[in-house]
């Protein structure tokens, strides 16, 4: 299977950059990882490969302790932060051809100036590089409503 991860982030922006650092260091048979500062600027090459699944990754304010991490409808509003622009996220991937889209938000926990991830968004980073690799992606949580008021990591 041919399988895109796109990786959402500014490496200047603490755990903005998650997604960033993610496709920095992910490795798996049958993926292609592509790091980025925004959506905009990797929905060509996404296109160009055609890959049968694109799994984008990004920091996303849910309202969830810091490191968790949730697979996000595309009309989620935290979805809107792998776009600089203020496009919608739907509207951008539809640029990419791929009809196989997961979008997965992890809960950031500083988004200040400066490099490195904090230690909660750090962990989140190697256990969804584990899921990732071992192709366990529906295992990942999807975000419901409210779950703020009800849910942990």
């Amino acid at each position: 299977m041919n399988r895109v991860l796109l990786g959402i982030g500014n490496p200047l922006g603490r755990d903005d950059a998650l997604g960033f650092r993610l496709a920095e260091r992910f490795q798996a048979a049958e993926w292609v990882a592509i790091p980025s500062l925004s959506v905009e600027n990797a929905v060509g090459v996404v296109a160009k490969l055609r890959p049968e699944l694109l799994v984008v990754v990004d920091s996303a304010e849910m309202g969830l302790p810091p490191g968790s991490i949730r697979r996000l409808p595309l009309a989620h509003p935290s979805a809107m932060l792998g776009s600089t622009h203020g496009l919608p996220l739907p509207f951008l991937l539809s640029l990419s051809g791929v009809s196989n889209i997961v979008v997965i938000g992890v809960e950031p926990k500083d988004r200040g100036l400066g490099e490195g991830l904090s230690p909660e968004v750090e962990e989140a980073l190697s256990r969804l590089t584990e899921m990732l690799a071992a192709g366990r992606i529906a295992e990942i949580p999807e975000l419901v409503p409210n779950e703020k008021d009800q849910a942990g990591p």
